[in-house]
């Protein structure tokens, strides 16, 4: 291999973080159940808070009524709790964590979630933060926001104090 080539990976495999891509935006849905329970999804065991894209010209709103539907087709989000800011090596992942109205057992088990290979269910809080090491941060700042009232901003996971004009509230 010629030097030029093996110096051009050698720079291209430490290159800083960069946006080479717009970001990715979605939408994570709490659902809370009662006083100590929360709807996650369980795709092959995998469990998570039910998630979706947002496309362009939508609404966090829209794109979560999208991602759990309900008989009546639209589920209440009361309002965005969390935005959560990660930049990955090429591009930046952008999370509109939307609280929903609280809902009975009942109630979830009529959801319908957008992947047909997941199963919606009800769990223990401090189960799922248990069992899911990976998001059990932005779980508890959205679940400490929902009940203070306020919008946190997670950014590379450190909380910040407002979030940033570009993101909006």
């Amino acid at each position: 291999m010629p030097t030029a080539t093996a110096t051009a990976l050698e720079q291209r495999r430490h290159a800083p973080y960069e946006n080479w891509r717009p970001p990715v935006i979605g939408v994570s849905l709490l659902v809370p159940v009662g006083a100590d329970c929360i709807t996650v999804v369980d795709l092959r065991g995998m469990l998570m808070l039910p998630v979706g894209g947002l496309h362009d010209g939508q609404t966090p709103e829209e794109a979560g009524n999208r991602v759990l539907t309900d008989p009546s087709g639209r589920l209440r989000l009361v309002r965005c709790v969390a935005v959560d800011c990660v930049q990955t090596r090429r591009r930046k992942v952008i999370t509109h964590v939307m609280a929903a109205a609280p809902m009975t057992r009942g109630a979830v088990e009529a959801l319908v979630y957008r992947d047909p290979r997941a199963v919606v269910r009800v769990m223990p809080t401090l189960q799922v933060l248990d069992q899911w090491p990976t998001g059990r941060s932005r779980l508890l700042i959205s679940l400490q926001a929902m009940a203070t009232g306020d919008t946190a901003c997670i950014d590379s996971g450190v909380v910040q104090a407002q979030l940033p004009p570009a993101l909006g509230a």
